[in-house]
């Protein structure tokens, strides 16, 4: 079989020689450690979205699209000192990061927002007119004629936009707001939410329509982050009036132009908003964060195979050693013999995980996915 022929058969519960071997990446402070344990870091391209043949990972292609804002606000410093930095960022934020074990621009921890671009509906409408899905900015350069051709004979899965560019609802609206701005908005200023819902289902449908009208896509996969540890970050009821209508609107428009799949990639337990996001007719979920008790099994009997399953990979596990991997892995034994289930890492790989670890697993998931192990 070849990458895209294993892609669908494995995604539509058929037969396959073996399930697709994917991955994200890992921390920049990963990378490190394992060069420090004596990896020759130049092997490899660590952009590992698209795959890395020298890890066994199979290829994708993702259609260049970019999500700024257009013009973005000016990178600006209000303050710095020996250990952190307070800035304003491209989209109108003011953070505060923490310099220590920084590498690369990476943190080692999350920085602090401290402001955020819109409050009412006059800072929506300035960030509206940065929003032109259309602006020719926002793709490669004659794409249409460099790019199509191939995209029409790949043998390999095509998506539309790198990972995190199509960003949905929830995702959008908080990078604008902040979560405790949007959650409050959601109830004291609810017709501006009602359009920025529209006009990111208005920017996603227009930002898609000039690839759809060339080439069919495998999938689009929204980013949405938006649950934490016990549940998600809005209820089913402000989800099904604001998001829900907005999210079947986009899901009919790239099905109807030929995308096989669409998905919802979200940390934290979403399980309340299931039931929400498979009506709409998504298809997919990812990466099933442990942590969050996302356990896929459960997950396949609570939901059935409607909803395919990828992730599910404890990070955590990796740093136990081979004895805890193989029984993790082992655990998903029934998934990949029924279909519909495509294991990576529940995330990047982090810096407390070993290149001889991180190798054994990926050795141990190869026999896997072949269902030998």
């Amino acid at each position: 079989m070849n990458h895209l022929e294993r892609f669908i058969a494995a995604m539509d519960y058929q037969p396959v020689d073996r399930v697709p071997n994917w991955e994200m990446g890992v921390w920049p402070q990963t990378k490190d450690r394992w060069e420090q344990e004596g990896l020759d870091v130049s092997r490899f391209h660590w952009q590992w979205f698209p795959g890395e043949a020298r890890l066994g990972l199979d290829p994708k292609e993702f259609i260049l699209f970019h999500k700024h804002l257009i013009p973005g606000f000016e990178y600006e410093v209000y303050e710095e000192n020996d250990r952190t930095i307070t800035f304003r960022d491209d989209l109108g934020r003011v953070r505060r990061a923490l310099k220590e074990g920084s590498v690369g621009g990476a943190r080692m921890s999350m920085d602090t927002y401290l402001d955020f671009p819109v409050k009412t509906m006059d800072d929506w409408r300035d960030i509206k007119r940065r929003l032109d899905p259309t602006s020719p900015e926002r793709y490669e350069p004659n794409w249409d004629v460099l790019r199509v051709a191939g995209w029409r004979l790949r043998q390999h899965p095509l998506i539309f936009g790198p990972n995190t560019a199509t960003e949905g609802f929830y995702w959008f609206a908080r990078e604008m707001m902040g979560t405790e701005g949007l959650s409050y908005a959601f109830f004291d200023q609810p017709d501006l939410i009602h359009d920025m819902m529209e006009h990111r289902a208005d920017f996603l449908i227009e930002a898609g329509r000039p690839i759809l009208e060339k080439t069919t896509i495998e999938y689009i996969i929204l980013a949405e982050d938006m649950a934490m540890k016990n549940g998600p970050l809005l209820s089913p009821r402000t989800y099904k009036k604001f998001i829900y209508p907005r999210l079947k609107r986009v899901v009919d428009f790239y099905k109807s132009h030929g995308t096989r799949y669409v998905g919802v990639d979200t940390d934290g337990n979403p399980e309340a908003l299931i039931p929400l996001l498979m009506d709409a007719g998504v298809d997919f979920l990812w990466p099933l964060e442990r942590a969050a008790d996302q356990d896929p099994i459960r997950l396949r009997k609570t939901f059935g195979r409607s909803l395919r399953l990828w992730g599910a990979v404890d990070k955590r596990v990796l740093v136990q050693g081979p004895a805890a991997i193989d029984a993790h892995l082992q655990s998903f034994i029934p998934l990949i013999e029924e279909g519909g289930f495509i294991p990576t890492i529940d995330h990047t790989v982090p810096p407390d995980v070993s290149w001889a670890n991180f190798q054994y697993y990926l050795q141990q998931k190869e026999k896997l996915l072949r269902g030998v192990l």
